[in-house]
This record gives structure tokens, C-alpha cells and sequence, in this order.
């Protein structure tokens, strides 16, 4: 007989009734029936119910045994009655009688219990997040990541891409984020990164001949934590093409993440149709680059109807340049007290509030209410409803002022509606590609930036990159699902010479590119290929798919909101001789 076992605690059926047999797990529950000891044995593959009587050899023994303690049992197999079968798990037909017992692991008092759906503070289920992982979703949700990735890979393969890995310690790069730099003990002075991205590597890739390459990619970005988003690490499949377009890139990547989401998806819906949405038109109708499209709400620009009015607070706001009013529609919201209550969500955001109209039968038909409504009367009210294609029990939210001031606000606004009028259709995955992105954004300090990856291709080549930087477009994509950026790519800046005038502009000049890039910019000037590809967030899919709303639940060891690993205890402090090697000295904060 194996040390161990000879069945996982999923393997046995009525079949192996009879049977001795050997099992090894962690008690996941103990039940006392008036000296009829009740135990499910739990390992990685699932659950046996054993039992133990004062007939047993081990009885003693057994009545030691808590939650948690990793055992192994010997016993024999034997039917259960037909009305305790517990048809939810695989082996509700049998149960093992115990004979004998060894104990493997003893447990101390549980910080969590791994049974049940308690919830506990993060920092306890971090810091023992090896107890955490035990739990069945946990299990459930690392399961599917590694079939997930599984699957990315396999589909990666049949398209033809070869998988490459690309270094982890390289040069830093300016990807949009900070990096994680790492002294150099054979260099003093002098500092590797962690990549952001493998993005010159892949590249690269292109350069010698590799017409189509993929990784399952770590990256590494210094960031502020978001639900979405983990503060230190994150993978990603990356992927990149030789001579392409954007629309070749486009049709190679829709199959793969569609099939995973298909596959993994739990039977809801995804949707086959995937638009193209200009980022301008995404931050009109939508109010963010990541639109949720199973909201059917689009926002639109009623300023018009405002100009001249009697609401003083509007028109005055639009004597101001580059101002404009935006209504947020809302089907079946035409109620005061649902309006109040979106009111009281502005002023959450840091706003004054959010005027609103709302529409309800009157003597005359359709009568407009709302104090909005009395100030600008009923010739204007009625233009805005016919414009927006409300009626009678609909209602209508509007914001006012530059649209960089207001958009976010209004994007979620317009997720809360949705979801409290029961708009949104939850059950489906809903995918477009946001597209024509600018390339430069204007800092508060009024210098011009890269606002993406700054290795893009503008739109129009070198001649787009002779006028006005904030109208350069890049060939620059994301792909947004269900309120989330899922996947961000672009057909990549390959020409030498347009590269260091798009770098001109954001500041950077033609030594400083050849020095931070000159690996990249020196392979440029050997034939290097129009080329383009993209990257999808692994985390992100899988936090959709298992339907959980925080990153954390589908990774294995994340860190803190604050960056911290509490388990490992890291960053933690040097010792003085790694600090010697290094030729480094901490400076202490004030």
C-alpha cells in the first residue's frame, strides 16, 4: 500500500464498497453524534465523509483530532444509507470507516477557518494566506487561472506564435509607470529595472526574424493599488506580429480571448459583435476609455439647449471656452426621490450636485419636473427630451463645465444608474475596441507628454508629428469588457527617424533616446518590419470570469493596498552588508 494514500478524497464510489483503502487530507469538519465521530476529509480533489465508533482501534486517537490537522487514515469502505446519500459531492454514496490513524501535521488555534464562508480583515487572510488558500473558492478561482493559462497557451499554438521568455532584469523604460529598480553590485552607481513590459524585447523579436511571438509575461509596476490592479507584479499574455495592421492584430486576438470566455465563462453569453469606439467618442458617450457596454446609457451634449437660458449656473458655464453640457439619460428613473438620491451621489463625488429633469404625465401630456426644468421652461425641457428620446416616467442628469473636470464623475454616474434601474444586463461579457487614441497629453505644468506607449505609430507618420501635438493620433488600441481594460496594444513606431521626433516632442531628445533605447534604435536602422501586437491582462480575465470585483481573489501572494507582503515580510529592512556590497547608504525620512 502507498505511505499516503491510495485514493485521492474524490476517487471513491459505491463501486469500491468493501475496499480497504488509505486517504490523506486535512480535517475539514468534525461532527460528534453521541460518540459517532463524523469527519470530511478534504484534500485538493475533494471530500470524504469517515467515521469513527468506539469499535474503532484509533476512537481515542481521533477524538484528539482537530480542524486542520493534515491525517492519514486507513479503513474500509462502506455504503451509506440511501437517506443520508449526499448527492452534492461526488463520493455521497460512501464513507470510510476508520481503522487506524496517523497524524501528519497538527494544526495551533486557526486564525481562519478554512470551513464556511466567514469573511475576515484582508490583512488576516494575507497574512495567512496559506490557510486562505485552502478554502474552497480559493481553490476554485486558482484552479481556473491555470487553466485559463492553460488554454491562452494551447489557442497561442494553434495560431502559429512561438513562445519566447524575455529577460526579467533589464534597462528602465518610460511605459506610463514607476519602475522597480535594482542596484548593481558589479556596477556601483548604477541601476537594472524589473520590466513594466517586455515591450522593447518583443520588439526586438521582430527585428530578428520572429514573426510571431507570445509569452505568459510577469511585469513589474511601482503603482498606487486599485481593486483591479495589484501594487508590485501582474502577468499578461504578450504578443506580438510582423507585418500587420491594426485590423490583423484585431482579428488574431478576438478568437483567443472570446474562446476563453466562452470556455471558462460559466454558460453567459459573450458577445460576437465588438465595435470600434474612437477614445473621443468612448469619453462623450460613456465617460471613460473602458466602457461597460451592457449598460445601454450613452451621454450626450445638450449644450444648446442650455445657451442663454434661464439657468444661470449653465450659461454662465458656457460663455467660458472649451465648456459644454452633457445629459446622462435615465430610463424609468423619473422619480424625485430616485433623483434626490442620484443628487446625493454627486455631492459624494465632490460636487456641488447634478441637476436633473424628469418627465411624468401631466394635463397635457407629458409634463417636465424637476427644478431644471422650471428654470429653463418648457420649449427647452421638451427639445432635450425629443433629443434624448425619453418620455413619460424617464428622467434625465446633466453636468456641466470642461469635460476633463467632469467626465469621470459623469462615467460613473452613469454605471450607478444603470445598475439601480436594472439596465445593465450583468449576465453577459460585453467586448469593443477603443481606438484613436492621442498620443500626447499636456501636463498641469503645460509641457507635452506621451499619455500611451510611447513607442506607437501616430496616425499619418511623420507628417502628423508637424503640427499641433495634442491632434496626433497614435495606432494605439484597447479592448475594454464589462467596464475594464482588458487588453492594450498598438502597431508599433519601427521608422528611426519618425521615433526621434516623436520623442522630441515629449522632451526627449535625440542622445537621450540613442542612450535609454539605443539597443531598440540601433536595431531600427537593420530592416526592421512594420510590426504591432498587444498585451492582455491575465488577472483581469480571470477576475471577470470567477466574478469576483478585487484582483486579490485570483492571485496567489499579492501584496497589500499598501505594497506590503505580510506573510514574507516584505520590503524589509537591508542588512548592513548587503548595503556595503552595494555601495548604498539609507537615508532616513524626516
Amino acid at each position: 500500500m502507498h505511505a499516503f494514500r491510495t485514493h485521492t478524497c474524490a476517487g471513491l464510489r459505491a463501486a469500491d464498497v468493501g475496499e480497504t483503502v488509505r486517504l490523506a487530507g486535512w480535517v475539514h469538519r468534525i461532527r460528534d453524534h453521541g460518540g459517532v465521530l463524523f469527519v470530511d476529509l478534504r484534500d485538493h480533489y475533494g471530500m470524504t465523509q469517515v467515521l469513527c465508533d468506539p469499535d474503532s482501534p484509533v476512537f481515542a486517537e481521533m477524538e484528539k483530532v482537530r480542524s486542520e490537522w493534515c491525517i492519514r487514515i486507513d479503513g474500509s469502505v462502506k455504503a451509506r444509507d440511501p437517506e443520508l446519500v449526499n448527492p452534492k459531492i461526488p463520493t455521497g454514496e460512501i464513507e470510510v470507516f476508520v481503522r487506524d490513524l496517523e497524524v501528519l501535521g497538527r494544526a495551533d488555534e486557526l486564525p481562519l477557518q478554512v470551513f464556511g464562508d466567514q469573511d475576515y480583515p484582508e490583512e488576516t487572510r494575507l497574512r495567512y494566506r496559506f490557510l486562505d488558500l485552502r478554502r474552497e473558492s480559493m481553490q476554485r478561482n486558482m484552479v481556473l487561472r491555470s487553466n485559463v493559462v492553460k488554454s491562452i497557451r494551447e489557442r497561442m499554438w494553434q495560431a502559429g506564435f512561438n513562445e519566447f521568455q524575455t529577460p526579467i532584469i533589464t534597462a528602465s523604460s518610460p511605459e506610463g509607470a514607476r519602475d522597480f529598480v535594482i542596484p548593481s553590485r558589479l556596477h556601483p552607481g548604477k541601476l537594472y529595472a524589473l520590466p513594466q513590459a517586455p515591450q522593447q524585447f518583443k520588439q526586438l523579436l521582430m527585428v530578428s526574424g520572429f514573426d510571431k511571438y507570445f509569452q505568459i509575461a510577469p511585469c513589474f509596476r511601482d503603482e498606487d493599488p486599485r481593486a483591479d490592479r495589484s501594487p508590485t507584479d501582474f502577468y499578461q499574455l504578450d504578443m506580438e506580429m510582423s507585418f500587420v495592421t491594426q485590423q490583423d492584430v484585431f482579428d488574431t486576438i478576438q478568437p483567443v480571448i472570446a474562446g476563453i470566455f466562452e470556455e471558462f465563462g460559466g454558460g453567459r453569453p459573450v458577445d460576437t459583435d465588438w465595435p470600434l469606439i474612437s477614445y473621443k467618442d468612448a469619453a462623450l458617450k460613456y465617460g471613460t476609455d473602458k466602457p461597460d457596454l451592457r449598460n445601454p446609457i450613452e451621454m450626450q451634449v445638450v449644450s444648446e439647449h442650455f445657451r442663454g437660458s434661464g439657468f444661470a449656473i449653465f450659461a454662465s458655464l458656457l460663455e467660458q471656452e472649451g465648456t459644454e453640457i452633457r445629459a446622462i439619460p435615465a430610463p424609468k428613473g423619473g422619480s424625485r426621490k430616485f433623483c434626490d438620491r442620484m443628487n446625493k451621489f454627486a455631492q459624494g463625488e465632490g460636487l456641488p450636485g447634478m441637476g436633473y429633469i424628469f418627465w411624468r404625465e401631466g394635463a397635457d401630456g407629458t409634463e417636465a419636473a424637476g427644478p431644471l426644468a422650471k428654470n429653463i421652461g418648457p420649449e427647452r425641457t421638451e427639445a432635450i427630451r425629443q433629443q434624448l428620446g425619453l418620455g413619460v416616467g424617464d428622467a434625465a442628469f446633466f453636468l456641466g463645465g470642461k469635460p476633463a473636470q467632469f467626465e469621470a464623475v459623469a462615467g460613473r454616474a452613469r454605471t450607478v444608474i444603470g445598475k439601480e434601474l436594472g439596465l445593465t444586463d450583468e449576465n453577459r461579457f460585453a467586448f469593443a475596441w477603443i481606438v484613436d487614441f492621442p498620443m500626447y497629453e499636456k501636463d498641469d505644468d503645460g509641457t507635452i507628454d506621451f499619455s500611451h506607449n510611447p513607442f506607437s505609430m501616430p496616425q499619418g507618420g511623420m507628417e502628423a508629428l508637424e503640427g499641433d501635438p495634442l491632434d496626433v493620433l497614435g495606432f494605439q488600441y484597447d479592448l475594454a469588457c464589462n467596464g475594464y481594460e482588458l487588453v492594450s496594444g498598438a502597431i508599433r513606431n519601427h521608422k528611426p527617424e519618425i521615433m526621434f521626433k516623436a520623442f522630441e516632442l515629449a522632451g526627449y531628445g535625440e542622445d537621450e533616446v540613442r542612450k535609454r533605447f539605443g539597443g531598440m534604435v540601433k536595431a531600427f536602422q537593420y530592416g526592421a518590419p512594420p510590426h504591432g501586437g498587444c498585451a492582455a491582462g491575465i488577472d483581469r480575465i480571470v477576475m471577470l470570469l470567477a466574478d469576483e470585483a478585487n484582483i486579490r481573489e485570483v492571485m496567489l501572494f499579492p501584496m497589500n493596498q499598501r505594497a506590503e507582503d505580510l506573510m514574507m515580510g516584505a520590503p524589509s529592512e537591508p542588512m548592513p552588508g548587503q548595503l556595503m556590497e552595494l555601495g548604498l547608504r539609507l537615508v532616513p525620512k524626516d
